[in-house]
């Protein structure tokens, strides 16, 4: 079947002629639907190499037009390397289905790999085919639709406020006051690592995220998304915190936490001495992340709103906030159930004193 769009033939044999007729009409009405377009020789392997260049080099960018980080393009690259172009990479872009697409993600599942890296590969597919389309090589993304395993991954620990003066107090003075940033605060592990003493406002409490340190790359990238540039307020224990240390480590610029003004600080070693300080002061351990996430909840329950939390925490939407914190707002229904009535009191007794007034 002759396609005069692409000017290209599209070929296939089938063991009648009944057979062929019908797959002929079928075709055609897909090709004038826009469902459908002739061969256009690309292989997956070829457009996969091309999107990794270019995303290198800043020639594809996300969906908000940023360039993507480093570690992103470092982990498409290995996803598709290791578990995709081997099965997919000498095959057209028009000759995977979604079938084929399928059988990859239940395969990859029977064999034990965990949800979120089949999450994770399937997204590094779905940006090449995207591209693909944009382009015109294919008309129908064969990502759309597909069947993946759910991410049930345990709550992680969130250190209540009256722990957290125990937890950084067992802490040795030279690790104390990354933790404390990162509970009072809310940086990510990478953004902690990566912040300067010219980024920490001491006079004014404001610590200004303005880039991370990515450990896959050895360097200094932006933060994980526009909403990621940020200030955060810094708590009067924080800012003490961070004077104190300033004045024991006799640093003014550089890194504020690591071992000299141009090194980051060792993400593994800080997490083992932590975990050792605690195990023997009898405390429960927890991570940088979790920290991270201590911080937040402190912020919910202090009653700050959604916005601001979101805004402090430097994710990209208030819908993500309240998806990926909902469990925070549990079982606060006898509370916004005694605002409301405050609220409603209020309300009534303006409305008598209106209607005095009126007589």
């Amino acid at each position: 079947m002759w396609v005069a769009v692409d000017r290209r033939r599209i070929r296939k044999v089938f063991p009648t002629y009944a057979a062929a007729r019908s797959w002929r009409a079928s075709t055609m009405q897909a090709v004038r639907e826009g469902r459908r377009r002739g061969p256009s020789g690309v292989r997956f392997r070829t457009a996969a190499e091309e999107w990794l260049r270019d995303a290198a080099e800043g020639t594809v960018t996300t969906r908000g037009g940023a360039r993507y980080k480093p570690s992103v393009i470092h982990s498409y690259g290995a996803s598709l390397n290791h578990r995709v172009l081997p099965a997919l990479g000498g095959y057209p872009l028009d000759r995977i289905t979604r079938g084929m697409l399928q059988g990859l993600v239940d395969r990859w599942a029977a064999d034990g790999l965990s949800p979120s890296s089949i999450r994770n590969t399937v997204t590094a597919i779905r940006v090449v085919f995207r591209r693909a389309v944009r382009r015109g090589s294919i008309a129908v993304d064969p990502v759309a639709g597909l069947e993946l395993p759910g991410v049930r991954g345990r709550r992680d620990r969130v250190a209540d406020p009256w722990e957290v003066p125990r937890l950084l107090a067992a802490l040795p003075d030279d690790d104390r006051p990354v933790w404390a940033t990162a509970f009072m605060a809310g940086l990510r592990a990478g953004e902690l690592r990566a912040l300067s003493w010219d980024d920490v406002d001491l006079a004014g409490g404001v610590i200004r995220v303005r880039r991370s340190w990515c450990d896959r790359t050895k360097q200094m990238v932006g933060p994980k998304s526009t909403a990621g540039l940020r200030a955060v307020p810094m708590t009067g224990r924080l800012r003490d915190e961070l004077t104190e240390w300033r004045m024991r480590s006799g640093r003014t610029s550089g890194l504020v936490f690591g071992p000299d003004p141009d090194t980051p600080r060792g993400y593994v070693t800080t997490g083992a001495r932590a975990r050792k300080a605690w195990k023997a002061a009898g405390l429960q351990p927890l991570g940088l992340h979790e920290a991270r996430h201590s911080a937040v909840s402190m912020w919910v329950h202090a009653g700050l709103n959604v916005r601001l939390v979101s805004t402090y925490a430097g994710h990209a939407s208030v819908a993500f906030t309240l998806q990926r914190y909902a469990w925070l707002f549990e079982g606060q229904e006898r509370e916004a159930a005694a605002v409301l009535d405050a609220y409603l009191e209020r309300t009534d007794t303006a409305g008598r004193l209106a209607a005095i007034d009126g007589d």
